[in-house]
């Protein structure tokens, strides 16, 4: 498989059978995310809505794109992957997607609505330092930083957005609606009205297909992480593009970097600047030695992949800065072209990797989901959801999961309800109209998921390290 001994194949399948149990896992953890407005507001009963939903789920997967897919494959930096045994390697993704299911599984069987964003982060993050520790770099670079501040910012402000969004969204139709019934609970198990039942069908969804968009991402990311690291061969560049329109843009790259005067730049700026034309200087030489025969070797790919990786990086760095000052606005242009082409060979996912995600996480959305529905429609207020609190509470959460999806930022679909449906609950009544225990148990969820999924990934993968 993939030109892997039988040994390393069975851990490949392993490892990319416990991607789409976390992506299964978290199907069913966040159903209750999208079906607990319709069904307690009675506008669809629950085997229709978890259809509905798991059918919106597979459908984002396909249509989100993979901009979380490869902030999430960043989290990790190259030489993370490669400066270690395929083995270790293994131990690494096994630690973190073990202890995200373990995570995840926990806070499902207790009904508490935890964040499966929060659980990957921080497993990727407690494998990366565990990974700094034990090949002794005392920087912990192991971990992208600059990605994982980013990420970390869009999971801390992505709750606060759906709590005050959806406050707001409330007082707006209250102001603006005149049939008062939308801002009633449902009584019995009769239906809402036809326009208000498909405001609320709509609204579930619109957040089961954003919550595919955004979380299916993340399964695909995980899936590309494997393959990268256990099968960099076939998976380190898109083998389906002619490796060979990779050489234009790099030589077009170096060609814009050279003509930058040195003597005008900060000497911090002159040594990236250095590094970028090395490794463009890399990837033009490995092409100038392949020539003559045009047959591309397939060991140098995770060499290209990793050049293009830290020229995108460092390119970043120094407009940043300042320092590509020197080119002209078409020749800023150029260039900014030229790197795009480049990660355009390492920034892809194939079509079966987005098909079993999407599978997984439908299939998922379609079991498991009454737990966590209790949870959300009945004890995060001390009122019956009424028509206009999950109409509210849906679409703003719909809202924000897919703007962090177009940007590129992972967000907790869980989080951003969950505070949604509090913010329609404290616009109606105060804050008195939440109930705290259960306020409580999500905060503290909340404020434990980070920390104790990095120990549990960090910890596994010391253990395996022992051992592979």
């Amino acid at each position: 498989m993939f030109g892997l001994e039988t040994d390393m194949s069975v851990l490949l399948l392993i490892c990319i059978l416990c991607a789409c149990i976390f992506e299964f896992i978290n199907g069913f953890h966040d159903t209750a995310n999208a079906v607990a407005t319709v069904i307690y507001t009675k506008s669809l009963r629950p085997i229709p809505s978890v259809v509905l939903s798991g059918v919106m789920n597979s459908v984002g997967v396909f249509a989100g794109g993979i901009a979380v897919a490869i902030g999430i494959i960043n989290l990790l930096p190259p030489e993370s992957l490669v400066s270690q045994s395929i083995l270790q390697n293994v131990a690494l993704i096994l630690s973190l997607l073990l202890s995200a299911i373990i995570w995840n599984l926990g806070t499902w069987y207790l009904g508490i609505p935890a964040s499966s964003s929060h659980t990957l982060i921080g497993s990727i993050l407690g494998v990366g330092i565990m990974f700094s520790l034990i090949s002794g770099n005392g920087d912990l670079s192991g971990v992208n930083w600059t990605k994982a501040t980013s990420i970390g910012l869009s999971l801390l402000v992505s709750p606060l957005l759906g709590f005050g969004l959806t406050m707001a969204v409330m007082l707006l139709m209250k102001q603006f609606i005149k049939d008062k019934e939308i801002f009633k609970a449902p009584e019995g198990d009769t239906p809402p009205k036809p326009w208000i039942r498909s405001l609320l069908i709509l609204s579930c969804a619109g957040l089961s297909f954003t919550h595919g968009s955004n979380d299916g991402q993340k399964g695909v990311g995980l899936v590309m992480l494997i393959l990268i690291s256990l099968a960099p061969l076939h998976f380190a560049i898109d083998s389906s593009r002619n490796i060979y329109d990779l050489e234009k843009p790099a030589r077009n790259a170096l060609a814009h970097i050279i003509s930058l005067d040195d003597d005008r730049m900060l000497p911090i700026d002159r040594a990236v600047a250095d590094q970028v034309k090395a490794e463009l200087f890399d990837i033009t030489q490995l092409f100038d030695k392949h020539r003559e025969s045009g047959d591309f070797p397939k060991q140098e790919n995770f060499a290209l992949r990793k050049d293009i990786l830290f020229i995108g990086k460092h390119i970043k760095q120094l407009k940043v800065s300042g320092a590509l000052k020197g080119l002209n606005k078409d020749e800023l242009k150029s260039l900014e072209t030229s790197v795009s082409e480049m990660k355009g060979f390492t920034e892809y996912a194939p079509a079966w990797v987005i098909l079993i995600i999407s599978l997984s996480l439908g299939i998922g959305t379609m079991i498991g989901w009454k737990r966590i529905v209790v949870t959300i429609g009945e004890k995060i207020g001390k009122e019956n959801l009424t028509y206009a609190q999950g109409a509210s509470a849906g679409f703003v959460s719909a809202g924000t999961i897919w703007l962090a999806s177009v940007t590129g930022l992972p967000v907790s679909t869980t989080q951003v309800l969950s505070s949604g449906v509090a913010g329609s609950m404290v616009s109606s009544n105060g804050v008195k109209n939440l109930q705290g225990g259960t306020i409580r148990n999500i905060a503290i969820a909340w404020l434990l998921t980070l920390p104790v999924s990095m120990v549990l990934a960090g910890g596994l993968y010391f253990l395996f390290s022992l051992f592979f």
